[in-house]
């Protein structure tokens, strides 16, 4: 997880002696961190007042489109299941990789025009972060839905004998079907129970017919046996297998319900396949947008501190560092050196840590 510090120091006669400052002072005689360029473009500076709510509002956007992100992120790998590893390969920025993106960070003109007001473009990037949470939403309720209810029909086949579907282990001949006397049951035995199921079974109620019995189907514990046996002697052979330790199924051979439950799996299978690619191209569509729009974030909010605190005309360089982790401590000291002159209120803007998506900011 890649992590950068992302401050704003005043120009000296030009930015870029603020930034051979910085460059010389970090990376190129002790390697505290490898540093870029941030990019802001001339945005359109408003009156004090407009600067002066719109930090607060921005530091709000920024919280909620950071929780898009994430939220973006997790259902991805959510959706990827047993593919989690292929999420960071998802989850790019304009194309790129997302430190790529942070790196070299330009501003997108066509998305965000600068001839626009700060509050315009916050607007713009309020209403696109909502638009994304929203259809996240609505398309992780129905996708979830989906995979709930294969889920659901997938564990009836599964688990043991005593839980799971007999749908697909059972057949018609099996059965002793419409017969007015008649009825077969189906007995789950454990296996070290066999031996005694054979000497019992026959006995456990008087209507029993004799040699009736056939094993079914076997699991790691037990075994289905089936047993046929007159109607009017249901009750008294379920309540004598059960003192001898045998389960009776409750199970009614239905032709019609059977189908419908495989035709019900398939198709809801066939759904989940169908949304499948189409999701994971919506996530990583709007991954990117979302993530886009966080990083215009914070050149806004850049942009707007440093105007706020460096005063006016427009005169700053801001600059993207990544630290060297052991060298941390070692960084923020020569930071506070480099910047001491400032009053502390401005000593260093908006010392964050950016994380890739799953990270959070420190600030």
């Amino acid at each position: 997880m890649a992590e950068f510090w992302l401050i704003s120091a005043p120009g000296e006669k030009t930015c870029q002696q603020t930034w051979d400052k910085l460059m010389v002072a970090t990376s190129r005689t002790n390697n505290l961190s490898t540093n870029n360029k941030f990019n802001i473009p001339d945005l359109k500076v408003g009156t004090l007042d407009v600067l002066v709510g719109l930090s607060d509002e921005l530091a709000k956007l920024d919280t909620f489109v950071e929780s898009v992100v994430k939220k973006v992120a997790q259902y991805m790998a959510d959706v990827l299941e047993d593919s989690r590893d292929k999420v960071q390969e998802n989850l790019l920025a304009n194309g790129v990789d997302l430190v790529t993106y942070i790196t070299r960070f330009q501003w997108d003109m066509a998305k965000y025009p600068i001839k626009q007001s700060l509050k315009n473009i916050s607007e713009i990037i309020s209403k696109q972060g909502t638009q994304i949470d929203n259809d996240l939403k609505a398309r992780a309720s129905a996708y979830n839905n989906l995979k709930g209810n294969l889920q659901n029909l997938e564990r009836k086949n599964a688990g043991s004998l005593l839980t799971r579907s007999l749908a697909d282990i059972v057949k018609k001949e099996d059965f002793v079907l419409d017969s007015e006397y008649l009825i077969t049951m189906l007995v789950v035995v454990s296996k070290t129970n066999y031996t005694d199921w054979q000497k019992t079974y026959e006995t456990l109620s008087e209507m029993v017919v004799p040699r009736s019995t056939k094993l079914l189907f076997e699991d790691h514990d037990s075994g289905l046996f089936s047993v046929t046996l007159f109607r009017k002697a249901i009750d008294d052979f379920k309540h004598k297998a059960r003192e001898n330790k045998f389960t009776v199924r409750d199970f009614q051979y239905n032709e019609e319900e059977m189908k419908a439950d495989k035709e019900e799996m398939t198709r809801l299978s066939t759904d989940k396949k169908k949304q499948f690619g189409p999701l994971v191209r919506w996530l990583k569509v709007n991954f990117s947008e979302a993530f886009i729009a966080w990083i215009h974030i914070k050149a806004l909010r850049v942009f707007v501190e440093s105007v706020l605190r460096y005063g006016l005309p427009v005169n700053f360089q801001a600059m993207l560092l990544q630290p060297n982790k052991k060298n941390m401590k070692k960084l923020r000291e020569v930071l506070y050196d480099l910047y001491n002159y400032l009053d502390s209120s401005a000593a260093v803007i908006d010392v964050s840590l950016i994380h890739t998506p799953c990270g959070k900011w420190k600030v």
